[in-house]
């Protein structure tokens, strides 16, 4: 069984609230409710316009622009922090690592992630992730990127199993579902907020919870 990583394993939505947190320790003082309500909400507006873009600053200049603070991060050095801080702001839900390990006891689980090596690792490692599965496989490691076929092969590869032998389980219906179709693996589509499906995508199965996935495993 393959698992995505960000928004799958890892839930990106917290990271993201707790890496503001840390921009406030950092850049404001005293900041109150419900303006620091309205701060997150527009944090996590200029988060989500850049998602999939490595490059943050614009994400906290449009911040610091919109809610000047009293200490303003340079420009030079707001991308390694965001680098240093991000990762570190993940943690996994117990009950899904739970649901992980039963998993190993009867299959081989693997990891396909795109983004940048340094960053997933950190993610990864601060999880606790680097040795509950059997293969990890980063975008930027491998130079291929969800939903290229082949970074699914080469996880096949990796693990020795054949295609009708798999399941994918991720929460991007383009990148991780009609990704792993591509290379014959059934997808299972993630999606705790009970999102529609509006596209020509069918996944295998629809999941609202790890718990679910128990079931697949025969």
């Amino acid at each position: 069984m393959l698992f995505d990583l960000d928004d799958t394993l890892l839930d990106r939505d917290q990271a993201v609230d707790q890496m503001f947190s840390v921009i406030l320790e950092k850049c404001y003082e005293d900041v109150q409710q419900p303006a620091k309500d309205e701060m997150l909400h527009k944090f996590k507006e200029y988060d989500k316009g850049s998602y999939g873009d490595n490059n943050k600053i614009k994400v906290f200049e449009s911040l610091f622009d919109e809610f000047p603070p009293q200490s303003r991060l340079p420009r030079h050095d707001i991308q390694d922090f965001w680098n240093h801080h991000f990762p570190r702001c993940f943690s996994i839900n117990q009950h899904t690592l739970t649901i992980v390990n039963t998993l190993k006891q009867h299959v081989k689980v693997g990891i396909i992630t795109n983004g940048s090596t340094r960053r997933q690792n950190a993610k990864i490692l601060n999880a606790h992730l680097n040795s509950c599965f059997d293969t990890i496989i980063i975008s930027e490691e491998v130079r291929m990127t969800k939903p290229d076929k082949r970074i699914f092969e080469l996880a096949l590869h990796k693990l020795n199993v054949q295609p009708e032998d798999v399941l994918f389980v991720g929460d991007d219906l383009e990148k991780d579902i009609r990704g792993c179709q591509h290379a014959h693996i059934k997808g299972i589509w993630f999606n705790p907020q009970r999102l529609k499906n509006d596209t020509d995508i069918k996944p295998y199965a629809e999941i609202n919870s790890f718990d679910r996935l128990i079931s697949y495993m025969n």
